[in-house]
């Protein structure tokens, strides 16, 4: 299990979604498929799934949260080929944000919204794809525009074996963009790679819960290291869910509960289902009374 896992945040379509990613990737598989019910929105069908070996988590858990280009994906595509093949299939349905062809740092690129709404950018590499193929790249707008270095600083300096990597700074008589600030970033959490950048254009989106970050912790402690150190928005906290100080949400999760909820007795199910939701930071000893029946 990955330390930080993406999960997306559906309307109804996560089943969907999922077929169409795992066809899209090489590489790629459902490796879990449950429905939790009785929740605030209902029974909901969670899916996990593997894209070119990386974790992501999937729900159908109502129209509450939308995609928006804040979080997107960079993929690092070997061949013009793979390109093509992946914006046919991704775009299909969906709306460009970036043409695809040629641009100043990659021979063939393009950015696209899939037919859900989740927004992918598929890059040309000069070279062979070593280790991690899909990066979350983070955009900060509105009124986190100017703090994407200071967010990859505070992120690295909580989780660890993190780095800060090359970063790309925008210039003079680039306005709206404030000479100095990030062009575009790359670092890591936890051995992953992540990605920020900047924009100062007119947008009218930020980060939503619809793309959140699973800290899977092993022990309690874990659990409330990472909980004190994210959380700055006390309205936002529910069910291991928390916003950080620049709007992006968090889910702090014990492998147990995951463990738990995956377990065929549904009793079981039920009573930590109904034990979680109650909870803001999630407590692993109440969590497990819960599934033991005590």
């Amino acid at each position: 299990m990955q330390k930080i896992t993406t999960h997306l945040w559906f309307d109804k379509e996560a089943k969907q979604a999922a077929r169409v990613y795992t066809s899209a990737f090489k590489n790629s598989k459902i490796t879990y498929s449950g429905t939790l019910h009785n929740t605030p929105s209902g029974s909901v069908d969670t899916v996990t799934i593997e894209l070119s070996g990386q974790e992501f988590v999937l729900i159908s858990a109502g129209p509450a949260f939308k995609f928006t280009p804040a979080v997107s994906f960079l993929v690092a595509c070997e061949t013009r080929g793979e390109v093509d093949a992946l914006w046919k299939e991704l775009s299909r349905g969906g709306s460009s944000l970036m043409e695809l062809g040629e641009y100043p740092f990659s021979k063939w690129y393009g950015w696209t919204q899939d037919r859900f709404g989740l927004s992918w950018q598929l890059m040309l590499t000069d070279g062979p794809v070593v280790g991690q193929k899909i990066t979350p790249t983070l955009m900060f707008v509105g009124k986190v525009v100017g703090k994407a270095e200071e967010a990859i600083h505070t992120y690295v300096s909580i989780f660890h074996n993190s780095a800060v990597g090359g970063i790309s700074r925008y210039g003079k008589g680039e306005e709206p963009d404030k000479e100095g600030t990030v062009r575009h970033a790359a670092f890591t959490l936890e051995g992953q790679g992540f990605a920020a950048m900047d924009s100062a254009l007119t947008h009218d989106f930020t980060f939503t819960e619809a793309v959140s970050f699973m800290v899977n912790c092993d022990t309690q402690k874990e659990v409330d290291y990472y909980w004190s150190r994210l959380s700055a928005v006390p309205e936002a906290e529910v069910c291991g869910w928390l916003k950080d100080r620049y709007g992006l949400s968090w889910q702090i999760v014990p492998t147990a509960l995951t463990l738990m909820l995956r377990d065929k007795d549904e009793a079981k199910v039920a009573r930590v289902t109904e034990a979680f939701l109650r909870m803001k930071k999630l407590d692993i000893a109440a969590l497990k009374k819960a599934y033991e029946g005590r």
